[in-house]
């Protein structure tokens, strides 16, 4: 891989959690001027005293230690060392004397400032905390300055920071934090400090090494899944395998006379083991006969829901975004008009679903891992009919979100189990089939377009996406007239030139599956139908996509940058070998600017070999570049999983899938060769957790199509088609 160049920077370890507060801390909210001293010393769990400013807290110890709260989660993503690098820039500090500890659940001191939630998602970590600790560390190092100053009797003029001190040059002399706090912490704290101008960034911009790669190495890091307390039990479950079906019946003879099986809980929709190890649970769970009510969901069927999809799509939607004449345009040069479709698709963490509760009589203990704590912990209180502040959630690392983990479901079922056994704590996990199967699976998508070309430039486009609405059930206040900002994301803000366009929403719910975010959300799907169609349009005028998208981007010239770079470091216009073709992807997704090309080789029997990836990226100011190549790396693999596999479908409305076997994901000796491009930008940081994913589909799908001559317009990849068996889907 490409990328930039990793300048020097000391080797960290994983920082250790701090459990405790020092007696005498000196706590910043991120919304200062407020600031206070923590002189009661409290615990992990009443760190924060109310009087503080909402949002994420820095502390300073008398150690010298900088213990970031951290409002956002780490689930592979890089933010802990990211955004700990923001602090640790502003502030001046010893970046190796920082350390992350997870947010309880407040959403009036964590909520993100975007969602009004406490919520990590949507590739904003960064984006939205980007100013406010930035303004935090400003002042927090601005009130360690004056209380140096005002020690020696100099101005603040003459000092200056690094690594945790405050020097004043003239004399010499040089004092730590750790040896400020008492006199700082007596300051008010300044109204408005200044930033540090990015071209005085020490750390800031380079490949700094994670901090929770040590950790992850040596086995010592927690996940959610590797809680463990003193007499707990493990369960299991078995959930009706149709949406809305119920237990009919159980026989648990045989699961109870296996040794190790504690218990059978029997609830509405599903079934539980308890025992006392996995195995025992596991094995208890499959020795069970259950008899199921299926309800009004049996008998649907996949195809039954595309019809409904597809009928849905020929009615109109509501506008989203309306641009010139579109209806006039489309009566005007060479139109085109095509469909596409993308399936449900399932999340397949690397960490199963799991959730561990220890529920009594005074209060309940939840250890998970989740994108959503605070929701977590709302909706238990809300089910047991207690006091928030009687449930406490203690969050974990993630063994990977997706959006899977923006759910709650997980810890009410556990929740639901364990008062079953209460006064027991109880790990409940659920095997990869029931992950699988009770998935909150990305919606189906039909997204149908149509265009006019006039002298070889696209004039008018029509775009009606066509699918569930997640905000609608996941955040109401954010669908308002019939439209889904989410649904509609990377549509309504078009980086073409197109003089007349139009984006409409149809809001079509499936039944008999749940439908939620999914790593690029609506991006994933727009891009997908979007650049399929420019490259369509492309061909139809006669121009190469590349030179044709150029073409169209003057209104947008850092797309345009990156779509030039990665031409140029893809080899593009190069010959290649016969049935071998080149894709384009160029897209603004979460603040960023992306542009994709994908090689790929289609055997005669249709069977696809990706060969390589080249990204070119203008993410802002990339805060650590390290972590920008390794998530658009991760992104567009997972992104090149889905088109090439992923598809879940039901039959008698049951989901068929149920493991890696029949949900496949690509392998290391399929991975191609990627290459990485970050831009050098000093624009505000963007997105990058979710751009590759978004990218990989329609760049591989444009490839294939410069390598058979067949324009496929729904995923996954079907080899049959590409191999002449039958004629592509329309």
């Amino acid at each position: 891989m490409s990328a930039a160049v990793e300048r020097g920077t000391p080797r960290l370890s994983r920082r250790t959690v701090l459990k405790g507060a020092v007696a005498g801390g000196f706590v910043f909210g991120f919304h200062l001027p407020t600031a206070a001293i923590d002189a009661a010393g409290r615990g992990e769990d009443d760190r924060v005293p109310g009087r503080l400013a909402p949002n994420a807290f820095i502390r300073i110890d008398r150690t010298g230690t900088t213990t970031l709260v951290m409002p956002q989660v780490e689930m592979g993503q890089g933010v802990y060392t990211s955004i700990a690098m923001i602090l640790a820039e502003e502030l001046d500090a010893d970046f190796g004397r920082v350390q992350v500890v997870h947010a309880p659940p407040d959403e009036k001191l964590y909520a993100n400032p975007t969602f009004g939630v406490q919520v990590t998602g949507n590739s904003n970590s960064i984006r939205a905390f980007w100013k406010p600790l930035r303004r935090a560390g400003a002042t927090t190092r601005a009130m360690l300055v004056k209380a140096a100053a005002e020690r020696w009797g100099v101005a603040t003029a003459e000092c200056s920071t690094s690594s945790g001190q405050v020097r004043h040059a003239a004399s010499g002399r040089s004092v730590g934090y750790a040896d400020l706090v008492a006199a700082a912490a007596a300051l008010a704290p300044p109204a408005d400090a200044p930033l540090k101008d990015p071209a005085r960034f020490n750390l800031i911009g380079q490949s700094v090494k994670r901090v929770d790669v040590a950790g992850k190495v040596n086995g010592s890091v927690v996940y959610g899944i590797d809680a463990r307390l003193p007499g707990m039990k493990f369960a299991t479950v078995a959930a009706s395998p149709v949406l809305g079906g119920k237990v009919r019946s159980v026989d648990d003879a045989a699961a109870k006379a296996i040794p190790g099986v504690q218990k059978v809980v029997v609830l509405d929709e599903l079934v539980a083991v308890v025992g006392d190890h996995m195995w025992a649970a596991k094995q208890g769970l499959a020795a069970l006969k259950i008899d199921w009510d299926d309800g009004p969901n049996g008998g649907v069927s996949s195809a039954q829901m595309w019809d409904e999809l597809r009928r849905a799509s020929r009615g109109e939607g509501v506008v989203a975004k309306s641009v010139g004449d579109v209806k006039g345009g489309l009566a005007l040069g060479s139109r085109f008009d095509a469909a596409y479709e993308l399936p449900l698709l399932a999340h397949t963490t690397m960490e199963p679903v799991n959730c561990t509760v220890h529920l009594r009589a005074d209060g309940c203990d939840i250890w998970t891992g989740t994108q959503v704590v605070a929701r977590v912990q709302q909706t238990a209180a809300s089910h047991l009919a207690m006091p928030i502040e009687k449930v406490k959630v203690h969050n974990h690392l993630l063994g990977g979100g997706f959006g899977r983990r923006l759910e709650p479901d997980m810890a009410l079922v556990a929740v639901r189990i364990a008062q079953h056994v209460e006064g027991i704590p109880v790990k409940v996990v659920w095997t990869r089939e029931e992950d699988v199967r009770h998935d909150v699976y990305r919606p189906m998508y039909r997204d149908v377009v149509a265009g006019t070309l006039v002298n070889e430039r696209i004039s008018t486009l029509s775009y009606k996406v066509c699918g569930s609405s997640i905000l609608a059930r996941w955040l109401p206040p954010a669908f308002q007239n019939g439209i889904d900002i989410d649904a509609v994301d990377s549509a309504v803000d078009m980086p073409y030139d197109i003089p007349n366009f139009q984006v409409q929403f149809v809001r079509v719910e499936p039944r008999a599956v749940r439908t939620g975010f999914w790593r690029g959300v609506g991006c994933n799907n727009n891009v997908f139908a979007i650049e399929c169609f420019i490259d369509d349009m492309a061909r139809k005028a006669g121009k190469d996509p590349v030179a044709f998208r150029l073409a169209m981007l003057e209104s947008t010239p850092r797309l345009k940058a990156a779509l030039q770079l990665a031409a140029e470091k893809s080899g593009w216009g190069r010959p290649l070998p016969r049935r071998v073709g080149r894709g384009v992807c160029a897209q603004p997704s979460f603040g960023s600017f992306i542009a994709t090309i994908v090689e790929a080789e289609v055997d005669s029997k249709g069977a696809v070999a990706v060969r390589r990836v080249t990204s070119a990226v203008d993410t802002g100011i990339a805060v650590n570049p390290d972590t920008i190549v390794a998530q658009l790396q991760g992104g567009l693999i997972y992104g090149l999983t889905a088109a090439l596999y992923g598809e879940i479908t039901l039959k008698d409305g049951r989901v068929e899938q149920s493991n890696f076997h029949d949900y496949r994901a690509m392998r290391i000796d399929q991975t191609p060769k990627i290459d990485i491009h970050v831009i050098p930008s000093g624009e505000f940081p963007g997105g990058i957790g979710e751009t590759g994913t978004t990218a990989a589909p329609p760049a591989l799908r444009n490839a294939l199509y410069a390598a058979t001559g067949i324009a496929l317009r729904r995923m996954p990849v079907d080899a049959d088609v590409l191999a002449g068996k039958h004629p592509p889907w329309r």
